[in-house]
């Protein structure tokens, strides 16, 4: 979790890889509507984020239930929708950045409908978790990935073990 730009879809499928888990992006089950109001830079209303925050707790019950493991990339900037999307073994990562970084990050970055325009109200609107794994997303994604699997003390896929940590 965390703000635009932090790096959740990279690190994410980084992650997912090492772990042989599926990556999934939270940015899949919005409606069509929140797409075009974020390409806008028009921020999401609580009421906009319902349909998006319902799906993806169904999909997680679900994988739960089918013993599934997932990486779900999500902003879950507030307290309220990490507790909507909380459901059995979900675990929080925080990739917490600078407003600097991030912003480099999001102009370098090219072809998603998230821009730089919604940055300062993502940052306005995140409530710092004090439940989660926080993680510093200055180092390469790999080294991210691997720090996030030491901690909460996961074991590497064995078929991606070479899978280098600086990448």
């Amino acid at each position: 979790m965390g703000v635009v730009g932090a790096g959740k879809t990279t690190i994410g499928t980084v992650l997912a890889q090492k772990l042989g888990w599926d990556f999934v992006d939270a940015d899949n089950f919005h409606p069509a509507e929140n797409v075009e109001k974020i390409r806008r830079g028009i921020p999401l209303t609580d009421a906009d984020r319902v349909p998006w925050l319902t799906a993806m707790h169904a999909a997680i019950v679900q994988w739960n239930r089918t013993g599934q493991n997932v990486v779900l990339a999500c902003s879950a900037l507030k307290r309220s929708y990490r507790q909507e999307l909380r459901a059995a073994d979900v675990k929080f990562i925080y990739l917490k950045g600078s407003r600097e970084l991030i912003l480099q990050r999001l102009r370098a970055r090219h072809g998603h409908f998230a821009t730089e325009s919604i940055l300062d109200t993502q940052f306005r609107d995140l409530e710092e978790p004090e439940d989660a794994l926080i993680v510093a997303i200055d180092p390469p994604p790999g080294q991210i990935a691997a720090e996030i699997i030491g901690r909460l003390g996961l074991m590497q896929n064995s078929a991606t073990a070479d899978f280098p940590a600086s990448n």
